[in-house]
């Protein structure tokens, strides 16, 4: 029996690729749009972009979490999508529901509208894939 690696193609299928290509793609992009936001734009919308920030930060996390393979990395992937999720749906939520919280839109308002909802579909897909027993033996997480 092998051990987990911390290599970060040891293990990867296609779809583990994938999700680590298009978390690498937000946070490059939820990290962009947040930085220059905030530099300058700070006082017009300090919670959207605050929130915009955040999920820069979520998808990074969740990058690192999904390369490696041991049981915290698989620990670290899991609970950044869990976390992301819930924050997808609260703040696609509160912008519906109450759209005067925020004076500009987040990477997540909507449920992700403004990014194809993306940021709504990516953590179910993460979760999905994480789950699964191949994808949790490949990080020596039992069953």
């Amino acid at each position: 029996m092998s051990s987990p690696t911390t290599d970060t193609h040891a293990g990867l299928d296609g779809a583990g690729r994938l999700l680590i290509a298009l978390y690498t793609l937000f946070a490059i992009a939820a990290g962009a749009r947040a930085l220059f936001q905030i530099a300058t734009r700070w006082e017009q919308a300090p919670l959207a972009y605050t929130l915009s920030a955040v999920a820069a930060l979520v998808y990074l996390l969740a990058c690192v979490g999904l390369a490696r393979r041991t049981p915290a990395a698989w620990r670290l992937a899991t609970g950044v999508c869990a976390f992301e999720l819930a924050g997808v749906l609260l703040v696609g939520t509160l912008t519906l529901a109450r759209p005067a919280l925020f004076a500009d839109a987040t990477v997540w308002s909507g449920f992700g509208a403004g990014y194809g909802f993306v940021p709504l579909v990516l953590p179910v897909l993460g979760l999905v894939w994480l789950l699964r027993p191949a994808t949790r033996h490949a990080y020596g997480v039992g069953s």
